[in-house]
């Protein structure tokens, strides 16, 4: 097969550099082990988020944002601590995507026919200092059509690329080698699955029909993480937060299993920041589930209480929506594996979203009505299914029915209808006054100052054991898997990395598998919006480099 380049993961990041590739004039020869239907991989999945700073978008709202404010904001949220090893080519893609999404990111999507939600969220609020973790202002811009409208535009230009010759897709086509020769990449081997009529998302066959073996004068890997493999989860698992958890439920298809870090690995390329994870900390399970433990994630509000397993209130910042790594680490401090959200309908009403596409048909199908109904009184169509037929909600118009629901649920006596009274009662009390000791009411309050938050996200502030705002609603969170921070090496070029710090020869990738770039871009933790936002930019950047490189015939 004559092909100048070999991309391995057909998600967005694969995507993305293809479409590059190709528009250079180079042929590309796309494998992926999914069937075609899951083209666009963990995007399509996606809410289709994206993090941009200074926007049109945001100078709408009243925010005022700027690059100086958002490279404070990634500083102080990724916490890089490694800079003389692991960290050092992190910390150079994050000041480049930062760059970038301050720079053409916007434009270069809207030409491709990208469009956005105009309200802008605000993901990550930090709840700490203005240096530390957390986004300053509102920056999570919803593609309009949310993840399926950000795939589309790549695949079309694939697919373009298909008809006139440059790009061949070939999908059931599992890689489980790297082929070296001196050191250098030179093609890739592995074997060809049985076809397979599985949706997307849902669990394909592994049945070994053949085999292949491709040479190429470039290798790029873009096969995402390691997000629906637990072993290598557990494996990873840093011991700053404990035990890894005994019971997770996942957020991507098991596809998603890492294999090829490993596989990469053994061909030189260089593994950085293994312990760095991305976890959500308020799962619940899919109802309607599409692959094996499907978790989705609520986006929620500020307002709801938040309680451990045995029922105490967690302190600042581990507030609703404001700083998910310092909440899992509370939440592992307890021992146990889960906690519990307690509000008022009015508060569901206005605050709870689900991640996903799938659970956005509004957004996701560009329905203008449909959306204009967020902002009315009634719960999401979504969220009221979850609210019926999901297992880890508990509704009752008295606190003690709640509370003993929630530990026939649970399995345990571990909640005390007393102690939680009080809690709730007391932050209760604090309603009566627009000043306040307690920080989450405060949170409340301010949040509400910013537009977006007052017309679509954020509950005006009530007591919830009000009966006229009732009934009660508790909501079991679970540890939902998700993203791999840590990943392969890479320069700015997208060049995968050595133990010595040099390049592999004829060896590049993008995406997660690289830890959205350098091996590490997030540090510790992410301001959201830039797992999407990575995988385009990585597939762009290294596009762009393969090119070049091919070129100057500097492979």
């Amino acid at each position: 097969m004559d092909v100048e380049v070999i991309v391995v993961g057909a998600g967005l990041a694969g995507l993305v550099a293809t479409a590059e590739i190709a528009d250079g004039g180079k042929r590309v020869l796309l494998l992926d082990q999914e069937p075609e239907a899951s083209l666009g991989g963990q995007a399509w999945w996606s809410f289709g988020g994206l993090f941009l700073v200074d926007s049109p978008e945001q100078r709408r709202m009243g925010i005022k944002d700027s690059m100086e404010l958002a490279w404070q904001d990634w500083q102080g949220t990724a916490g890089f601590d490694r800079i003389e090893d692991e960290d050092y080519w992190g910390l150079q893609w994050a000041k480049a995507y930062v760059e970038f999404a301050a720079g053409e990111k916007r434009a270069w999507l809207h030409k491709m026919g990208v469009r956005f939600f105009p309200v802008v969220g605000w993901a990550e609020r930090g709840g700490q200092l203005a240096d530390g973790p957390g986004n300053s202002v509102p920056r999570f811009h919803i593609v309009w059509g949310t993840g399926p409208g950000i795939v589309e535009p790549f695949e079309r230009r694939v697919r373009e690329h298909m008809k006139n010759g440059l790009v061949q897709y070939q999908p059931r086509h599992r890689v489980e080698q790297l082929i070296t020769d001196s050191k250098m990449v030179v093609g890739v081997s592995g074997s060809v699955l049985k076809n397979s009529q599985a949706k997307r998302g849902e669990g394909s066959n592994r049945e070994v029909v053949g085999s292949f073996k491709y040479d190429a004068k470039i290798v790029l890997v873009s096969s995402g993480g390691i997000g629906a493999n637990m072993e290598l989860i557990r494996k990873n698992w840093p011991s700053r937060l404990g035990e890894p958890p005994k019971q997770m439920i996942t957020g991507v298809p098991a596809h998603v299993d890492g294999k090829m870090l490993a596989i990469t690995e053994a061909a030189g390329g260089r593994i950085v920041n293994r312990d760095r994870m991305w976890h959500y900390t308020e799962g619940i399970k899919n109802w309607q589930p599409v692959w094996e433990n499907h978790g989705i994630r609520i986006l929620p509000g500020p307002s709801s209480i938040w309680l451990d397993a045995t029922g105490k209130r967690f302190q600042a910042p581990n507030y609703p929506g404001f700083d998910t790594l310092s909440t899992l680490q509370a939440i592992k401090k307890t021992g146990y594996d889960y906690s519990w959200f307690i509000l008022s309908h009015k508060i569901i009403e206005k605050e709870f979203a689900l991640s996903g596409s799938e659970q956005n048909p509004d957004l996701t199908g560009k329905s203008i009505s449909k959306v204009i109904g967020r902002a009315l009184k009634s719960v999401p169509t979504p969220v009221q299914a979850f609210m019926d037929k999901g297992e880890d909600f508990v509704i009752a118009s008295q606190l003690g029915d709640l509370v003993t629901a929630m530990n026939k649920l649970s399995g345990n006596d571990l909640l005390q209808v007393d102690e939680i009274e009080r809690q709730i009662q007391a932050r209760d009390r604090e309603i009566d006054h627009t000043f306040t000791k307690d920080l989450q009411v405060t949170a409340i309050r301010g949040a509400r100052n910013y537009l977006g938050d007052k017309l679509i996200r954020v509950a005006k502030p009530h007591k919830i054991l009000d009966p006229k705002n009732g009934p009660l609603i508790a909501v079991r969170l679970n540890l939902l898997s998700r993203k791999t921070l840590g990943g392969l090496q890479t320069d700015l070029s997208a060049r995968v990395l050595n133990e010595k710090g040099s390049p592999v020869p004829g060896l590049y990738a993008a995406g997660e598998v690289a830890g959205f770039g350098g091996g590490g871009v997030h540090g510790y933790r992410s301001l959201e919006g830039t797992f999407v936002g990575g995988c385009l930019f990585t597939g762009k950047v290294a596009g762009e480099a393969i090119v070049a490189a091919l070129d100057k015939k500097t492979i």
